[in-house]
């Protein structure tokens, strides 16, 4: 599936992943920089993500873990999410914007 991630400069960083993915992973290897101190175990809010409306309501609920780990980040809004969480429930044939918050570097 194609994921499309957004900069925090606008700019469309296109990746590929197969369902199951982790986002965070599938970030770093597009080259952008999620920084993931805790290697997406979700203890750690440095893989902050938002995600556009139309992708997010198709995402599992957040853990109430995830929803305690985004009351630690900077910039939540009601679309944010951990980038740890796996790409399965995007529509293979729809790309998937995730959002860099603002202030984030790349």
């Amino acid at each position: 599936m194609k994921i499309e991630f957004i900069t925090a400069t606008d700019e469309v960083v296109t990746a590929e992943a197969e369902p199951g993915d982790n986002l965070l992973r599938v970030a770093q290897a597009a080259g952008l920089p999620l920084e993931g101190t805790c290697e997406g175990q979700m203890a750690c809010s440095t893989c902050h993500v938002i995600v556009e409306p139309h992708w997010f309501d198709l995402l599992h609920e957040a853990s109430e873990e995830e929803e305690d780990m985004l009351d630690l980040a900077l910039h939540v809004t009601r679309h944010s999410r951990l980038a740890s969480l796996p790409a399965s429930r995007a529509p293979a044939a729809c790309p998937a914007r995730s959002t860099s918050p603002p202030n984030s570097t790349g």
